[in-house]
């Protein structure tokens, strides 16, 4: 490399590193109002944001530092330099969206979690009412089959998911 090669190299290192640095400053910025709200605290929006942020600095600057040795021959020094400027501003690009699909993932969890919270709460709050069966169901003596009316007695009280998927089960077995 001859010293004009090595300008430009640097020229795009330190132009590479700027932006980094300016997307990286924006993503954290935004990312802890984006959490804030969510959070119960703020230093744990802070913290998470800090995280993401880091995260997006270390691999953008180590794409950029993998950019800035591909040898790319564009013609001309100026050309080369804003021919891996393009690369590293679409993988800039790139970086940035996935940031910002991490960041709904975490808001999005963090909402179902507050979601889930609330519904517990409310339920302790207002327990739902037993349920009693309005027809007597007469329990069947052991060694006596099960009649079908018996069977629609019992299938007038509500169940479960899980205990209607095993009665279809049995049903199925039956037939």
């Amino acid at each position: 490399m001859s010293a004009v090669d090595n300008g430009s190299y640097v020229a795009f290192l330190i132009i590479g590193i700027v932006l980094v640095a300016i997307d990286g400053h924006l993503i954290y910025r935004s990312a802890v109002r984006y959490l804030a709200n969510r959070y119960t605290e703020r230093g744990s929006a802070t913290s998470m944001a800090r995280l993401v942020s880091v995260l997006f600095h270390l691999v953008v600057l180590g794409v950029l530092a993998l950019v800035s040795v591909i040898d790319i021959d564009a013609g001309g020094q100026l050309q080369t330099v804003v021919l891996r400027l393009g690369v590293l501003l679409l993988i800039l690009a790139a970086a940035h969206g996935l940031t910002i699909t991490i960041l709904n993932r975490m808001r999005d969890r963090l909402d179902t979690e507050e979601l889930t919270m609330e519904r517990i709460e409310a339920r302790r709050e207002n327990p739902p009412a037993p349920v009693t069966p309005t027809t007597p169901v007469t329990p069947a003596t052991p060694g006596t089959p099960v009649t079908p009316a018996a069977s629609t007695t019992a299938a007038a009280t509500p169940q479960t998911p899980a205990q209607q998927r095993r009665e279809i089960k049995r049903e199925i077995k039956r037939a």
